[in-house]
């Protein structure tokens, strides 16, 4: 490749770079990850605590109260710990 053409694409990757990078607050992180765990345990639960409920559905932030109080009632151990988990 030509040097003109090489020096093209590592300028326009450098600028692409800088433009993608986004802040994430660390609150926002903690609560993308207690809702990507709160879907988690909604599948692996489904049968024993969650079977009356459509198997397909979305779990939101706002679910994860719910989510708790529904491992706790009928998760058994493992069910307490997942809840346990996503109170942190």
């Amino acid at each position: 490749m030509e040097t003109i053409v090489q020096k093209y694409l590592r300028d326009i990757g450098r600028r692409g770079g800088r433009k993608s990078r986004r802040t994430l607050s660390s609150e926002s992180a903690r609560q993308m990850v207690r809702v990507r765990e709160a879907r988690r345990a909604y599948r692996d639960f489904h049968a024993t605590c969650f079977w009356s409920f459509d198997p397909d559905y979305v779990v939101t932030g706002a679910d994860i109260p719910w989510i708790v109080k529904h491992l706790q009632a009928h998760g058994a151990r493992a069910g307490w710990e997942k809840a346990a988990q996503l109170c942190r």
